[in-house]
């Protein structure tokens, strides 16, 4: 018989102690517990807010200026594009200098896909040089190895063409002298940065660069230019030239002409001056030995100097006119008066003599003109022992003795002369300046006197620069020179171009004579000054000044010739030829008529 389910009766049922009750549960702790995650994570939120906005705030404000222009240097492009320097050209638009592009070759060996000696035998005809040295200079190193510089546009071309990997053009800018050393010594060079260094590059250098503001230009997020921001024209330039008074073809001339009489007396170096008496205008402006501006890293330093302007010399004989005319216009002397010729005179203790007097002596009573004639030494101490010493210094400065005749060409040295305690209380400074010795001065300032005696007595400034002109001719500026300054008078100067004609048809100028020509001029055969003092043996410095045509001074034209050897050297024989030469070459170009008249009644 089963037993009855249990029943669960009350005295099974676990009784709690007496005094103890039920643990009850914090339903509070339960319903606040998500609350404090809620704040917690709310606290969070806002203190990250809070600190964003600070972060705002800095950016916003503090560092906003910085921050934008990182921006725009990012976004933006400033950009100052390269222009070519503007050409220079001479009087008859020939161009003298310009700019053109030229190309870089680098060689990345590591980028060939063909040997070395491939690639080298590809370039040999274009560069013009051996496949064994292209070889050789490919096989240092993997990359970035320079080939060749300044290449022509259609040699690059050539190199493109050949589509070989590694090879890389590189294109720049190079300034072009297309006549190299012709007229070196008055357009000077540029170096690598294209900044003058010499001449007319270095002296005029505002008027040959051109200024080109910088353009600001907005790029894409990959770099490249957005084409909508790029300014129309921004590129365009103008079209003016440099234009200079300089005439290549007489250039020429007298650069042969020079060069003859260098080489044919062995002589050190060598000088031409050409000068439009009416404006001071340089037609000429030549030296020898010169150099190649193209490639002026080839020379030594003294030839970058032009020493027509830069080196002083004594000019000897060439300066008997200017005293003569100072002798006329402050009325020490006339025309006619006559002077006594001993030949040989001591000044002071010092000997003085002709430099003929060994073979003519004494020549007794001479006249002014043939004073220039027979270029007497004597002589001249006479003439300017009729001038007060004061009057005469006063004269020798407002020629402009010891100072710059403000050529437009760098490099230019003042002359060198005694101060006025010194020249007034020594009669042998006197003496020897009488016949152009014991000062020096450059071939520049003795071409601007000569230009005095031919004008009619006006003081001009020598330049190079006419002006900025446009392709079409008109002119965009031109220079303002110093207004000319009358220094002797009309009928001095007339005196004196008549008395340096009697030189040339009577005197010792006669190898300058052209004839169906009135031509005037004076030779000088100087000793050439010591720097420690004294003068060199047996060194000389011949020269020529040559005005023509007389009857209408136009043109000066000086030959000076430094150290010319040999016992016949004299400015006669060395200078007078090229000054010949050179007068010829202008008749010829110029179209200059014969003059009417080529009988000279000076001195009869």
């Amino acid at each position: 018989m089963s037993n009855p389910p249990r029943s669960l009766s009350p005295q099974r049922v676990r009784r709690l102690p007496i005094g103890s009750r039920p643990k009850r549960i914090d339903r509070t702790a339960l319903v606040n517990q998500p609350t404090f995650r809620l704040v917690l994570v709310w606290g969070a939120l806002t203190v990250g807010c809070g600190l964003l906005l600070l972060n705002l705030g800095r950016l916003q404000i503090a560092e906003a200026p910085a921050l934008q222009k990182l921006a725009q240097e990012q976004q933006m492009l400033y950009m100052r594009p390269f222009v070519p320097r503007r050409q220079i050209i001479d009087r008859t638009g020939t161009v003298l200098a310009l700019d053109r592009p030229v190309y870089t070759l680098f060689a990345h060996p590591k980028l060939f896909k063909e040997s070395k000696q491939a690639i080298a035998e590809k370039l040999a005809p274009l560069l013009q040089k051996s496949a064994a040295d292209l070889t050789k200079k490919l096989d240092q190193g993997e990359t970035g190895i320079r080939v060749e510089y300044a290449l022509s546009e259609s040699v690059a071309d050539q190199v493109a063409n050949l589509k070989a990997d590694g090879l890389e053009l590189l294109q720049s800018q190079q300034r072009l002298y297309p006549h190299k050393d012709m007229a070196a010594d008055v357009l000077g060079y540029v170096n690598d940065e294209h900044k003058g260094q010499a001449g007319l590059e270095l002296s005029q250098q505002r008027l040959l660069e051109r200024i080109v503001s910088p353009v600001r230009l907005r790029r894409m997020g990959d770099g490249s230019l957005m084409p909508d921001q790029v300014p129309g024209g921004f590129l365009n330039v103008d079209d003016w030239q440099l234009q200079l008074t300089l005439d290549s073809r007489l250039q020429r001339v007298a650069i042969a002409a020079l060069q003859q009489q260098v080489t044919k007396f062995d002589a050190k170096r060598g000088t031409v001056i050409v000068m439009d008496v009416r404006d001071g205008s340089l037609l000429t402006l030549a030296s020898t030995p010169s150099y190649d501006p193209n490639q002026y890293f080839k020379y030594p330093l003294d030839r970058f100097k032009n020493w027509a302007l830069s080196d002083l010399y004594e000019p000897g004989s060439t300066f008997k006119p200017i005293n003569v005319a100072i002798a006329l216009e402050t009325g020490s002397v006339k025309p006619d008066t006559p002077f006594y010729d001993e030949g040989q005179i001591q000044v002071s203790g010092w000997p003085i003599q002709n430099f003929d007097y060994s073979s003519s002596g004494g020549r007794g009573n001479i006249t002014l003109s043939e004073i220039l004639e027979y270029s007497s030494n004597v002589g001249m101490v006479h003439v300017v022992q009729e001038i007060k010493p004061s009057v005469y210094y006063t004269w020798l400065k407002r020629l402009g003795m010891g100072e710059l005749v403000g050529i437009d060409l760098p490099s230019e040295t003042a002359g060198q002369f005694k101060d006025k305690k010194t020249f007034l209380e020594s009669p042998i400074e006197r003496a020897t300046t009488s016949f152009g010795q014991g000062f020096s001065l450059t071939p520049i300032h003795l071409a601007q006197m000569h230009a005095v005696l031919a004008n009619g007595g006006r003081l001009v400034t020598p330049h190079v620069v006419r002006g900025l002109f446009d392709s079409k001719g008109q002119p965009y500026w031109q220079p303002n020179f110093p207004t000319k300054r009358p220094v002797f008078s009309k009928a001095t100067s007339q005196t004196v171009m008549a008395m340096m004609e009697a030189v040339v048809s009577k005197g010792t100028g006669k190898s300058a004579q052209i004839p169906g020509y009135r031509i005037g001029g004076k030779t000088g055969t100087a000793q050439k000054a010591n720097p420690n003092g004294g003068y060199l043996d047996r060194a000389k410095i011949t020269s020529f000044v040559g005005v023509f045509p007389i009857e209408s001074p136009r043109y000066v034209v000086l030959a000076v010739v430094d150290e010319p050897k040999g016992g016949d050297a004299f400015g006669s024989t060395v200078a007078a030829p090229i000054v010949k030469a050179v007068m010829g070459a202008i008749i010829s170009l110029e179209k200059i008529p014969p003059s009417v008249s080529v009988t000279s009644e000076v001195g009869r």
